[in-house]
């Protein structure tokens, strides 16, 4: 057998390559269909918004309020007012190139799974106007991408976790309307975060101020 030049096997690799990517990236579309098949499988939806979330697809991309990039990852969810009933599934945390997550004015409840201090690329969480409670997890800090937090009129509970104050890149937080308490972080962005920020929770204060003097 005549031996095999280097200058065959170039093509072939090339190949073999072009072949195992593909394969990687068709999994990874549908590891990120599966987490969101797993998410639907948690809420209630009257209106038959994500009626298109079809699980036999190859990919997520076609489906209703979801955004893909060129490798047919999931990096955006639009899921504003739609209606939708349930808690947020720990699943949604397997998106690991979502950038941004807006599933605000709904009647999500539950607490925001600890899972989410996973998705490393993260740029805008919105859960605003629900009825999401718990507390706000200490693992949100390691979102160092998060640029918008918009997390008011919901009912959470406990204290603004000291590790948000690690986002460096936190530009907007909204954590007013809800039921916090203990003392509001003031290193990192929170030098520049207007009262507005923390209103009407009672029991949230400024370092040195009375428990009477914020909140409101």
């Amino acid at each position: 057998m005549a031996p095999t030049s280097a200058g065959n096997l170039a093509p072939a690799t090339a190949i073999l390559v072009v072949v195992v990517a593909v394969v990687l990236a068709a999994a990874a579309a549908s590891q990120d269909g599966d987490a969101l098949t797993e998410f639907r499988k948690g809420m209630s939806d009257p209106d038959g918004a994500l009626a298109s979330w079809d699980p036999d697809l190859v990919n997520p991309c076609t489906w209703f309020r979801v955004t893909c990039n060129a490798d047919n990852r999931v990096i955006r969810l639009d899921l504003e007012e739609m209606n939708l009933s349930g808690h947020l599934s720990a699943d949604l945390a397997r998106l690991d190139q979502l950038q941004f997550m807006e599933i605000a004015s709904n009647n999500i409840e539950g607490p925001i799974p600890p899972e989410f201090g996973n998705l490393e690329n993260l740029i805008s969480l919105d859960l605003c106007n629900n009825t999401i409670s718990g507390p706000i997890p200490p693992s949100v800090g390691k979102l160092k991408s998060l640029k918008f937090m918009r997390i008011d009129h919901n009912l959470l509970t406990g204290p603004i976790p000291n590790e948000l104050a690690g986002l460096s890149n936190l530009m907007i937080l909204n954590v007013s309307n809800n039921d916090l308490c203990g003392t509001i972080p003031t290193s990192g962005p929170f030098d520049h975060f207007p009262p507005s920020s923390f209103a009407n929770n009672p029991r949230l204060r400024y370092p040195g101020m009375d428990d009477d003097d914020t909140g409101r």
